[in-house]
């Protein structure tokens, strides 16, 4: 299989720790190694306890006593921190060539769209050698607010572009989403974001002024053309095996 990881990204509450428990427990259940890397600092309870803690190389909360920094200020200070010592993760990774590595990412959306710290934290796992790739988790309740839904796919296109890699877009918690929803055909046109459709809905939810500024962001997602999303229900093993072929079939 050789070096592989997924980078699993995506903003606060997206559901980030339990699609790592999921994919997790279900590799695990299908006789597969599996690794848990755990990049957030701010991390406090986990299904599966962590084979890489941040938290064995500095604490949070160490950093916002000492520096007096805020949590936002603490955490960037924690992962450039980690980028200063990445002789300490290259000894904790270990031998890991025919295993999976799953990263848990801090919820910071600055990190994968304009700062270059994830950035950097790729191509250090690049020059060990591990194919990685870019999972980035989007709520699905989003698609009831398209503001909302609309700013996600840009900070999902923004990742993309920032860090380079193989990715694959998922819309987590489906399980919540009415059966009426997922049958109709109506959800098709959120999994992959034809802004035509979309920018109606945004009109109307957001004041004259802002229309023009909707249609060039519409543009953008259009003329880019890099998002779609895979949707993700963890109660249906169907659902998980098929994430996890995209995220083998994204190194072909």
């Amino acid at each position: 299989m050789g070096k592989k990881c997924q980078l699993v990204m995506g903003p606060a509450g997206s559901g980030k720790s339990t699609y790592c428990e999921t994919m997790i427990t279900h590799c695990q259940n299908s006789k597969r190694t599996v690794h848990l890397l755990n990049l957030d600092p701010a991390a406090e309870n986990f299904l599966h306890d962590p084979t890489i803690d941040i938290r064995n190389l500095i604490s949070l909360e160490d950093v916002m006593t000492e520096l007096q920094y805020g949590p936002n200020g603490a955490l960037i200070y924690c992962l450039e921190y980690l980028l200063e010592n990445l002789d300490w993760l290259e000894d904790e990774l270990g031998n890991f060539d025919d295993d999976y590595l799953i990263i848990d990412c801090p919820g910071q959306i600055e990190l994968y769209t304009h700062f270059p710290i994830m950035r950097r934290f790729v191509d250090f796992l690049q020059k060990l050698g591990y194919m990685v790739c870019g999972v980035y988790l989007l709520d699905s309740q989003f698609i009831q607010d398209t503001t909302k839904f609309f700013a996600g796919t840009m900070s999902a296109m923004s990742a993309m572009i920032q860090l380079e890699i193989p990715h694959i877009n998922v819309l987590t918690k489906m399980d919540l989403v009415s059966e009426k929803m997922k049958e109709s055909q109506e959800i098709e046109r959120f999994y992959d974001p034809d802004s035509s459709l979309l920018l109606e809905d945004l009109n109307n939810l957001t004041k004259p002024k802002f229309h023009a500024l909707n249609e060039a962001l519409g543009r953008l997602i259009d003329e880019y053309n890099m998002v779609s999303y895979i949707p993700l229900n963890i109660l249906e093993e169907d659902s998980v095996e098929y994430i996890l072929s995209q995220y083998i079939f994204s190194f072909k």
